[in-house]
């Protein structure tokens, strides 16, 4: 193993809670155009793992949402919870449809403060941060 660990470990995924499974797979794929890679139900345990993501699992890194069939209130998510990012070819357009979609968009596209990088921020279903970056 090299001192980084680049020949054996690989990003896989990163899990978030969700409470309305369907309202949530239809913002990610309908809205941002992932597709659902694989949905399981856990009976026993009373929760849904759906993972989406823009490529096969095996080269890709994908968004795990996990549903709590028996979740009544929103989670929250603390003050460690960051955002999670995406590469888009045109913000400006891009946010523009996501607005016409009625996608709320806290922080509108434009230059970084502290930099040129262009990016905006949305929020998905459950309030979860999606920070766009102009690539």
């Amino acid at each position: 193993m090299t001192a980084n660990g680049a020949n054996q470990f690989r990003m896989l995924h990163t899990m978030i809670r969700v409470r309305d499974l369907e309202r949530s797979l239809a913002f990610y794929t309908g809205r941002l155009g992932m597709e659902v890679l694989r949905r399981q139900d856990y009976p026993s345990g009373r929760f849904t793992l759906a993972f989406v993501g823009y490529g096969p699992e095996e080269n890709h890194t994908v968004l795990e949402l996990t549903h709590n069939w028996d979740q009544d209130e929103d989670y929250a998510q603390g003050d460690a919870w960051g955002h999670i990012a995406l590469g888009v070819p045109d913000i400006y357009g891009t946010c523009a449809r996501l607005e016409a979609d009625g996608v709320r968009i806290p922080r509108p596209p434009g230059p970084m403060q502290h930099g040129k990088t262009v990016i905006a921020f949305i929020e998905d279903p459950d309030g979860y941060k999606i920070e766009l970056i102009q690539r």
